[in-house]
């Protein structure tokens, strides 16, 4: 790091300190020394090699949970690991690292090390997980996703940080982000340059979705409800009056059962449609409460193959949504 202290002259009052910073990779930190026992407050850069150590540090002490050794930050960053014990003496006197003593000991991150590298400490966070080639990369996480060239209208272009090591990527693989914990984000694309230094990926954005955070109550359908002793032929017809594909079947007075469309055309085949609707309905049928997110009923049907939910409400199956249903709310804006 470079700093010019200008106003010399001036002493023993406060010096005016200058930083010098560099194009790229740099990161401000405030201090403060002392001249004539007054603290004096400045401002200071770290260096491309001091951010890449402190960074590497992170990620790997964010997966360990342990004090660090410094063999292990300088195989992850490619360096001789004399040079991050040198390094590591700047920053433990900017306070953004401490030593631990002992054979298990080592180094770790202070919170203004994340502060510096804009780096949310919370101990409920959750990884987001980074696919390579459709592949998960395991111990990669996804902490802070940029959008870049957005106004550019022939390509648009993002830039991700990872917890892990930027080094397992490369130009030119698929790169698949998410989802993330709220927003139910997922970005595909493919990587065109990497920051092993502030270790992160850029990468083309070729496909980019989010799910919405509504309830599925919200989107679903009341059920139209058929007695258990009705014919399939009347059940038909109050379907198609309805306009609907589907039906909750009540026996005893308890929604027990769900009769579609195609049981009826089934039973039309073989000359059954004067029977009672109890004889066809389905006892067993795929369901979510009314309360649960949009995001888990898509899951839900993916993970199943099917094609419609019963929406339990209370409860009491109360209504069903479809497919048809949950991709229609990714379309509306």
């Amino acid at each position: 790091m470079k700093i010019c202290f200008n106003n010399v002259a001036s002493w023993p009052h406060a010096p005016t300190i200058i930083v010098n910073k560099s194009p790229i990779g740099d990161r401000a930190i405030n201090t403060y020394i002392f001249v004539n026992d007054e603290r004096c407050p400045i401002e200071m850069e770290l260096t491309q090699v001091q951010t890449g150590i402190l960074t590497a540090l992170i990620n790997i002490q964010r997966k360990e949970e342990r004090a660090i050794k410094g063999e292990e930050i300088a195989d992850m960053i490619d360096r001789n690991p004399g040079t991050v014990r040198n390094q590591m003496q700047s920053l433990k006197a900017l306070r953004l690292v401490e030593g631990v003593p002992g054979p298990k000991g080592g180094y770790r991150a202070t919170a203004d090390a994340y502060e510096v590298l804009d780096l949310v400490t919370n101990e409920n966070e959750v990884d987001v997980p980074v696919s390579k080639n459709g592949s998960v990369v395991e111990g990669v996480s996804a902490s802070k996703i940029s959008l870049v060239t957005v106004m550019n209208p022939n390509t648009c272009n993002g830039v991700v940080n990872i917890i892990g090591n930027a080094k397992d990527f490369s130009i030119g693989d698929d790169i698949e982000i998410g989802p993330t914990p709220v927003n139910k984000l997922y970005i595909r694309g493919s990587i065109v340059g990497r920051d092993d230094i502030a270790n992160r990926l850029i990468f083309d954005i070729n496909k980019m979705i989010a799910f919405p955070k509504d309830a599925v109550r919200t989107v679903a359908r009341q059920a139209i409800i058929i007695d258990a002793e009705t014919s399939l032929r009347d059940a038909a017809r109050t379907m198609l009056n309805a306009k609907a594909q589907e039906a909750l079947v009540e026996e005893a007075g308890l929604r027990c059962g769900l009769i579609n469309l195609t049981d009826v055309a089934r039973a039309a085949v073989d000359g059954r449609t004067n029977q009672a609707v109890k004889e066809f309905m389905s006892r067993e049928f795929l369901h979510i409460d009314a309360d649960d997110l949009v995001y888990n009923a898509i899951n839900k049907l993916d993970d199943a193959g099917a094609d419609q939910l019963v929406v339990i409400d209370s409860g009491v199956p109360w209504g069903v949504v479809s497919a048809k249903d949950l991709i229609r709310t990714l379309i509306q804006i």
